[in-house]
């Protein structure tokens, strides 16, 4: 279970392929280049424990600079290139990595951060700019063999601070061998039917924990990975038809972008090879996941968790077929929903989630949030409200940071969020609480149209009549404003914040 046992069985075997340029490394050549980073990493004085910060786009060197880290003992904290220099620095101190790693795609941000982080080694993949020295250079300096005190290091990611700042979550290392057991990679095989010569593509950015650990767990099996450096819709449905990819994971968004493609397009690609989609990230509205299964068949697999890991709910596509919205049953710690007075509710009755036995939160340097997620019964959340039917199926209904409350009446956005996106001319949209003086908040709908030219008074009225007639006129947008893009996480997330805040007049905040 790790790229160095592939790399003696099966070594001209791909273990990653990217997408757009058709470059492939093998078992071999990753293994050779994460055993010269190992060395590299030592040779700067690191030790087991110590953290290096990766901020990179799709690139080629991505997973043997995971992999050096991986097989050096070390935390590898992959940071996000949509971030500011602000939010990156702050990431870099909270984590304390001695060492960052980052390239030109990731944009000017990277000509700031020298003079906020002094003292941390700085490295750059591709052509580098001072004072960045070249990664590969000083790799390629390095021998190819495994250090001689070999351990399993892991990840240290951060939460994609949607709702606030970012938390870090810092797995604490288990002094094992490099290769020892992976419980993602074992859910791969055994619930989502992952196979060891399986061919798997990872449309989104590997700086968030979905896509990277999927992937990681892929090459754990020896099974090839295909990564697009950045998500088309189009694109992903030739790469599946040119590699017979069967495996995959997903989010939401990439399923209403390439439902939203025209018919006669999404016609072109064969997509039969396709065994198991997974999906997880944001909610996922049941006609779109209806449509899905209708196009792809009965391989579209969900689930429900954290980075956290401190829960983890599945649905297979039976079952979600027969319990149309649900999130899935508890795999990993028990589910409970968990009332006002802080007591467990009866089935069908909504509250916070929770999950009680599962692996308990550590936010690094941030008890406060710990304990401001766990209840007194040693029972944790991450922050949405939900309910269960009687046969334990999890159904979301928001995060309860997100809830509207409009004169005194609790209104969660991601039904009529869930509404919305159906609308053939709307491609994303996001619902959030604005202020009223009356009510003390009322629903504001952001708007992103498919075709810019709909931004306008008349599309707003065609908007609010569509929801009239499809939802509770308490729930209905009060507010309708456009904005070009939403600023969604490309792992499917909206920084729903962003949006609030502009309508609360919050400084730096603004509606486009």
């Amino acid at each position: 279970m790790h790229p160095a046992t592939h790399a003696r069985t099966q070594p001209d075997r791909a273990a990653y392929i990217m997408g757009a340029t058709g470059e492939t490394v093998t078992y071999r050549e990753l293994d050779d280049r994460s055993n010269q980073g190992a060395q590299l990493f030592r040779s700067l004085g690191l030790k087991t424990g110590d953290v290096i910060a990766l901020m990179l786009d799709n690139h080629p060197r991505y997973f043997e600079i995971a992999w050096a880290a991986q097989r050096s003992g070390l935390y590898f904290t992959c940071i996000s290139s949509k971030l500011s220099a602000g939010e990156i620095e702050y990431i870099m101190g909270d984590c304390e990595a001695k060492v960052l790693i980052t390239s030109a795609g990731v944009g000017s941000v990277i000509d700031e951060l020298p003079a906020l982080i002094p003292g941390v080694k700085l490295y750059m993949v591709g052509e580098p700019r001072a004072p960045y020295e070249s990664f590969e250079a000083a790799r390629a300096a390095m021998p190819a063999e495994p250090i001689a005190d070999q351990t399993a290091g892991a990840d240290m990611l951060y939460s994609s601070g949607t709702t606030g700042r970012p938390k870090g979550i810092k797995p604490p290392l288990t002094g094992a061998p490099i290769d020892e057991p992976n419980t993602l990679a074992m859910m791969a095989q055994g619930l989502f039917g992952f196979k060891p010569d399986s061919i798997y593509i990872s449309p989104a950015p590997l700086y968030h924990a979905a896509p990277l650990r999927w992937c990681m767990s892929v090459q754990r099996m020896g099974g090839t990975v295909v990564v697009m450096e950045k998500f088309d819709p189009e694109t992903a449905l030739a790469l599946i038809e040119r590699y017979r990819i069967d495996v995959g994971q997903w989010v939401p968004t990439h399923f209403v972008r390439m439902l939203k493609l025209p018919a006669e397009v999404r016609a072109k690609y064969d997509v039969s090879s396709i065994r198991s989609a997974v999906h997880a990230a944001a909610p996922c509205p049941v006609p779109v996941k209806e449509q899905m299964i209708e196009w792809w068949g009965k391989v579209v697999h969900e689930y429900y968790a954290g980075s956290e890991g401190n829960g983890f709910c599945y649905v297979g596509p039976e079952d979600w077929l027969a319990h149309k919205g649900t999130v899935g049953r508890s795999v990993m710690g028990e589910v409970k929903i968990v009332g006002e007075d802080g007591e467990e509710v009866p089935p069908r009755t909504e509250g916070t989630v929770y999950f009680a036995g599962g692996a308990p939160l550590a936010y690094h340097n941030a008890p406060d949030k710990v304990a401001e997620n766990t209840n007194k019964h040693g029972w944790t959340t991450l922050g949405d409200v939900g309910w269960v039917d009687e046969e334990g199926f999890l159904y979301l209904t928001d995060r309860k940071s997100f809830m509207i409350i409009s004169g005194g009446v609790n209104i969660y956005p991601q039904e009529l969020e869930n509404l919305l996106i159906t609308h053939p001319k709307i491609t994303d949209a996001a619902v959030v609480g604005a202020p009223h003086e009356e009510m003390g908040e009322q629903v504001a709908a952001m708007i992103q149209p498919a075709d810019w030219a709909d931004a306008n008074d008349a599309f707003r009225a065609e908007i609010a009549e569509f929801c009239r007639a499809n939802i509770s006129h308490v729930k209905c947008p009060r507010i309708i404003d456009f904005m070009e893009e939403l600023p969604r996480h490309p792992t499917g997330k909206l920084y729903k914040r962003l949006i609030r805040d502009a309508y609360w007049g919050k400084e730096g905040s603004k509606i486009v």
